[in-house]
């Protein structure tokens, strides 16, 4: 899962980047409004943390930005204006939760949880796809009902790949949202060729049918025909 993470207090920023990343997010960071527009433009997240106050704009401009681009990515506002008016026009200009400084990291995770939850897996914590059933709060998989080891890049790629079944992922897209824009730097995506075999290696001796399908010169897609 990718989160940015908008914010222009350097301690606040640190904390949150080192608390979320120790929780399995691949996180971005953002401290001016350009930034983070520059970023929302060309990436997807699924949850943005969103500071109001910004040096060079607000983040109500940059949620309205959003929502002008019909982009779908999940929206915490995050602001010490503890103010009713700040929060209901966040949550009316379609902000999916608001929270409110000083708040405790083990919340924000919380919050961040439920937001994706609701927006990707209909509330659901648990993802059954045939054989396999994912728990999306305890992060662990069973195939068969007897668990499944994958590293945390193995079920961040299962996670990813079974969210948008049906659908042909590029590799470009499963490097970006595994490892965030640091991607851009790289030549080629032969590491995720790796991580894919070794997925599929693993489900398949749990028992798994192979659901994955290798679309040649473009990505993968997740289907019901092996």
């Amino acid at each position: 899962m990718k989160l940015l993470i908008v914010e222009d207090e350097p301690e606040l920023l640190e904390s949150m980047v080192k608390y979320l990343s120790l929780e399995d997010y691949t996180c971005e960071a953002a401290r001016t409004y350009k930034e983070a527009l520059d970023k929302m433009e060309v990436y997807q997240y699924d949850c943005i943390l969103l500071d109001i106050m910004l040096p060079g704009g607000d983040g109500l401009s940059l949620l309205k930005e959003l929502k002008v681009n019909r982009k779908t990515d999940g929206v915490l506002i995050i602001s010490a204006k503890n103010r009713l008016e700040d929060k209901i026009t966040g949550l009316k200009m379609g902000a999916d939760d608001y929270l409110a400084k000083p708040f405790h990291l083990p919340e924000l995770g919380a919050r961040i949880a439920a937001i994706i939850r609701r927006k990707q897996y209909g509330g659901q914590s648990f993802l059954e796809y045939h054989e396999i059933h994912i728990d999306t709060e305890g992060r662990t998989v069973t195939v068969h009902g007897k668990p499944l080891g994958l590293t945390k890049k193995e079920y961040a790629l299962l996670l990813y790949l079974v969210s948008n079944r049906h659908k042909v992922i590029p590799k470009s897209a499963l490097a970006e949202h595994l490892w965030g824009d640091d991607m851009d730097l790289v030549d080629n995506y032969d590491f995720i060729y790796t991580h894919i075999k070794n997925l599929r290696k693993k489900l398949e001796d749990a028992g798994s049918t192979d659901y994955l399908q290798s679309i040649y010169g473009v990505g993968y897609k997740w289907t019901d025909q092996p």
